[in-house]
């Protein structure tokens, strides 16, 4: 993601100021823990909405990453979202944490490069959830994952986001979208 987007402020008719891209990466990087009582009001939580096959959207929590300037999350072939993605990767990312909302729309990809696979499973595990590397070098797998990532193996998805819009939740308060 370029870091010098287009900036729209949503806030100007209510006097606020732009809210600072910056600011929102630096506060990303620090991650956002998805376990009960790890952030926000109780924890942060993301959120994929994909494209079903009739047009309508599906919406499902998943446990995202944010690395390298992207948002990252794993799911199996089998899922809807899977399968919704396979037809069409327009998708939106949706995250609250302890000091904004966001919505990240783009399109999410599989990931199979094993360097990459390695490397992100590592940022997962250090997180908490036991996952590996599969015997395929290009796929992850797990004792456990959430019930709508269905059976392993999992692919990961990297979402190129097109469009990011944040609302903060603490003061001073603002709405900013960039295009990117």
């Amino acid at each position: 993601m370029p870091t010098t987007p287009q900036t729209t402020n949503l806030s100007g008719h209510y006097d606020l100021p732009a809210i600072s891209w910056d600011a929102v990466r630096t506060r990303l990087d620090e991650g956002f823990d998805q376990t009960p009582g790890a952030g926000g009001p109780n924890r942060h939580t993301s959120w994929l909405t994909t494209i079903n096959e009739d047009g309508s959207p599906h919406v499902t929590a998943v446990g995202a990453l944010w690395v390298d300037d992207a948002f990252w999350f794993e799911t199996g072939a089998s899922t809807r979202k899977g399968r919704n993605l396979a037809r069409d990767p327009r998708c939106v990312l949706s995250l609250s944490t302890d000091l904004f909302d966001l919505a990240a729309e783009g399109e999410a990809h599989p990931v199979t490069d094993p360097g990459t696979v390695a490397r992100l499973a590592a940022e997962w595990a250090s997180g908490g959830w036991p996952c590996e590397v599969d015997e395929s070098g290009r796929h992850l797998t797990a004792p456990f994952s959430a019930p709508s990532a269905g059976k392993p193996p999992w692919t990961i998805y990297k979402i190129t986001a097109r469009r990011v819009t944040s609302v903060l939740t603490v003061e001073p308060g603002g709405a900013t979208t960039w295009r990117f």
